[in-house]
């Protein structure tokens, strides 16, 4: 079932358009990846969902129903701009905001300071916001978007500025979100993010929706069919298993073992291929060769630009 259904939507800006009837279904507990290229879309389409602007066609329904304004407590936003009054503490600062996503103030004090230190950051709370770095700041700031517990989560390049010990962090506190029931949406450039987190994706390309799906499906649909065979033998022998349907796309010798890629022809099992090769190599080992979500976004891209 879909925690978010957005259909159709459209949204214009003066004689441009940033959103052409874009549509997407985004699963209950799941983490969906919305990507695509610098003024893609995805900002505008991110503020129609929070309500900070509206579709000029279309609808969204959150778990069913139409997305009104109650349903804004039900959803946390970090966006890419990092807002935090500098000259304020910390502390009192994350609870004032925290008191804005309707938790008292006792309620407020109380998660916090389980958050501060569990990601051991109790000592910055009577600190200023302008003494702490870029990361610290980040940190707070994600504190606050989870603190009220909410069914969507919508997070815009949030790991930009983290190290990799933190940006780690985080990854690992967003799947613990996710399994406790909760949906997140995610917007990165960073592929690797996406390849860690999401089970889903919406790919947008110059307003238009070019490619959405979960991510098992999608890497079958872009699969190249190319299989890295790690062997012993002599390469005129694996030469000789390779009459037929296939492709010797690459090769090379490290160490003690050697390396092929192979590509073979559609609707050609694998086991086809490797019955062509045991008899002339001793085969190592078998992988088949799936694409990366950056070939993915490149090849999709690549595609709706020579297309469109």
């Amino acid at each position: 079932m879909s925690l978010l259904s957005i259909r159709n939507v459209t949204k214009k800006y003066a004689s441009h358009t940033a959103l052409k009837s874009i549509s997407f279904e985004i699963p209950q507990s799941s983490v969906f990846g919305l990507l695509g290229p610098n003024g893609a879309g995805k900002t505008s389409l991110i503020r129609i969902i929070n309500q900070i602007t509206g579709p000029d066609e279309g609808e969204i329904y959150f778990n069913g129903i139409r997305l009104n304004a109650g349903h804004i407590s039900q959803m946390g936003y970090l966006p890419e701009e990092r807002g935090l009054y500098r000259k304020m503490e910390v502390g009192e600062q994350a609870i004032y905001l925290a008191r804005l996503k309707g938790l008292s103030r006792a309620e407020a004090i109380s998660r916090l300071k389980m958050w501060f230190e569990k990601f051991e950051i109790a000592a910055w709370w009577r600190k200023k916001v302008d003494e702490l770095s870029k990361g610290m700041q980040q940190k707070v700031q994600f504190i606050i978007t989870i603190l009220h517990q909410p069914k969507l989560l919508i997070l815009d390049e949030p790991f930009t500025g983290f190290d990799p010990i933190n940006a780690n962090i985080i990854k690992e506190e967003l799947l613990k979100i996710k399994e406790g029931g909760a949906t997140i949406m995610l917007s990165t450039h960073r592929m690797e993010s996406v390849e860690e987190l999401c089970s889903h994706i919406g790919l947008i390309d110059k307003a238009k929706k070019i490619l959405d799906g979960s991510v098992k499906e999608i890497r079958k649909q872009f699969r190249s069919n190319i299989f890295e065979v790690r062997y012993h033998g002599h390469a005129i022998n694996l030469a000789n298993g390779l009459w037929g349907p296939y492709e010797l796309v690459d090769h090379k010798i490290e160490e003690d073992h050697q390396y092929a890629k192979i590509r073979i022809e559609e609707n050609i099992p694998p086991n086809q291929l490797i019955r062509s090769l045991v008899s002339e190599v001793e085969i190592v080992s078998f992988n088949e060769l799936a694409p990366s979500m950056n070939d993915v976004f490149i090849k999709a891209v690549n595609e709706h630009k020579a297309t469109g």
